[in-house]
């Protein structure tokens, strides 16, 4: 890079491409003001002429806002531009950048307008260039989309001062509306040649550093307005989540399953293993809890008839914090009488498959695994399929114990000799979880169903005999890059069973166990009308959309992530 364009290329919001030939020469002068202003003498690309521009950092330019905002406005004040004024639509239609793009692209010819109509447009400043007093470049952003906008006092139809006061006022960040032709410069970039209305809509009193960047994650995710502003791809993520949920809606809905609601709050949270978010309700006087999951509320309406239903929504989990957990999430649970693992499985590779290619237009994606190592995940058919209790033996080298004598001791063991730390309470579910967790699912960076789950792991779960005579829980989870993303099973719809585990689960809870589920009685009552042999499934959207879009870390695919209170 020459001395001049890496000269240009530290003032922010200045791409020394668009200013300079690979020749051009720059030198610094100080004015009278004591701005320090950078002159550069060659061909501006976007004009095509030979011409002198000055870049000018300081008070009101590049990311240094030196005013302070009390005194910016009542600078604007006082050169009668109201800062916040009531939106008023113009008299011509107002367009969207990126309907302006798709229209003129490809339309016009180099050096010429469309003069037979006039348009409005709103944006946000993104960078301010001045080439003479009389000429002024902008870039406009508007819902991701830039369109440049020119300045001209030739073709500004105001007068002179008017025009002066709006070249000086006007910031980069500051929203604003504009009036004028759409055209082509003559070295080809679309433009809007302002003559009429330039407004300010509403002022930005603080510096984007889009210099600097915004790069550290306290900040970034503490100031998210300030982080999409700076970092554009945090929106383009949102899109993409926005995408797979309308794709999951769309997938159930075209299968006639019906979206439903459930209560968030409830006297008790059960549907999952999980420890809940207590509240009161004064109106009731009474302790509630933010549910950890809807499924059994879910399943009774497949007792009442609806017989393939789904929600999409949030759960609550008072838990940890890491790179693939929050304490509010999103999942999508759907429930289908009359099917089976078998229909589970197919449908899971199936959505994925499709989800994949939709959203990313293939199903093979490349997922970053470390600073040096990306790796591609194929969704395609079939996924790969590890008997749990089988793998486990394996890797250990003999038999587990029989899960229900309740083995504490012997388990303890052998985490023990395999260096596999359990922090208490010491229940079977915990013990059971850890080992998958250390011998398993490292081992699942491409599309990996674990199944045939100890029943005691899995108080919800049918238990099926497999044709080696051990009984398993009928689930099964889907796990990608080492992240369960898919939990399924076949629902238990015998109420006896159901009380039967409902009651170890109280046993556990008892014991310390503060993610074991609570009896829920209501729900065994409602099993006694019948519930039809049902397959359950349940995804995890933001871990899901944490591996569509290659984010390391679930806060990067939410819009608010949970972050700790700063201490005053």
């Amino acid at each position: 890079m020459s001395a001049s364009a890496l000269l240009l290329s530290r003032i922010p919001g200045i791409n020394p491409a668009r200013l300079l030939q690979p020749h051009a020469k720059a030198c610094l002068r100080n004015t009278a003001s004591k701005r320090t202003q950078l002159v550069v003498q060659g061909t501006r690309v976007t004009q095509g002429r030979l011409l002198t521009t000055t870049v000018t950092t300081g008070p009101g330019s590049a990311e240094g806002h030196s005013i302070k905002p009390a005194a910016r406005l009542e600078e604007l004040n006082r050169l009668g531009i109201t800062p916040y004024p009531r939106y008023q639509a113009p008299k011509v239609p107002t367009v969207l950048v990126r309907d302006v793009i798709q229209e003129c692209e490809r339309r016009l010819e180099n050096g010429t307008k469309d003069e037979t109509k006039k348009v409005s447009i709103c944006g946000r400043i993104h960078s301010k260039r001045e080439s003479s007093a009389k000429l002024v470049w902008f870039d406009l952003i508007q819902d991701g989309h830039s369109i440049q906008a020119v300045f001209n006092r030739r073709l500004y139809a105001g007068d002179d001062k008017t025009f002066e006061t709006i070249a000086k006022s006007f910031q980069r960040g500051d929203i604003v509306q504009l009036t004028g032709h759409v055209g082509k410069t003559k070295t080809g970039q679309l433009s809007v040649f302002i003559t009429d209305g330039f407004e300010l809509l509403s002022p930005c009193l603080h510096p984007i550093p889009t210099r600097s960047g915004l790069k550290d994650p306290e900040k970034r995710f503490r100031n998210r307005h300030l982080d999409f502003l700076v970092n554009r791809d945090g929106l383009d993520v949102l899109r993409k989540r926005t995408q797979v949920i309308k794709f999951i809606r769309n997938y159930l809905d075209s299968r006639h399953f019906l979206e439903v609601e459930t209560p968030i709050l409830s006297t008790q949270a059960g549907g999952a293993n999980a420890k809940p978010f207590v509240t009161h309700a004064n109106a009731l006087d009474m302790e509630m809890h933010m549910r950890v999951a809807p499924e059994l509320f879910l399943k009774q309406l497949v007792i009442g008839g609806a017989e393939r239903v789904y929600e999409l929504g949030k759960q609550f989990r008072n838990e940890g914090i890491d790179a693939d957990h929050n304490p509010e999430f999103t999942t999508c649970e759907f429930y289908q009488a009359y099917a089976n693992l078998d229909n589970l499985f197919e449908m899971t590779e199936d959505m994925l498959r499709e989800m994949a290619k939709s959203v990313t237009g293939s199903s093979t994606i490349p997922y970053k695994v470390s600073e040096t190592e990306t790796i591609d995940i194929s969704f395609d058919k079939p996924f790969r399929k590890i008997n749990i209790m089988e793998c486990l033996e394996e890797k250990l080298g003999g038999p587990l114990p029989d899960l229900e004598n309740e083995p504490v001791t012997e388990l303890l063991d052998l985490c023990k000799k395999n260096r596999v730390f359990v922090s208490a309470p010491h229940t079977i579910p915990r013990i059971m979880d850890k080992l998958i967790s250390a011998f398993i699912e490292p081992e699942c960076v491409q599309p990996t169903f674990l199944w045939g789950h100890p029943i005691i792991m899995s108080p919800l779960a049918k238990d099926i005999k497999l044709a080696s005579g051990r009984t398993v829980a009928g689930r099964f989870e889907l796990f990608v890059v080492g992240k369960e993303i898919v939990n399924a099973y076949e629902e238990l719809n015998d109420p006896t069973q159901q009380r039967d585990r409902f009651t170890k689960q109280q046993t556990d809870k008892e014991n310390g166990d503060e993610e074991a589920q609570p009896m829920d009685q209501a729900f065994c009552s409602a099993l006694e009308y019948g519930l039809p042999p049902t397959a359950g499934w349940g995804m995890g959207v933001d871990r899901v959309c944490q591996i569509l879009t290659g984010s390391g870390h679930i806060r990067d695919v939410l819009a608010f992530p949970t972050m700790r209170a700063l201490k005053e």
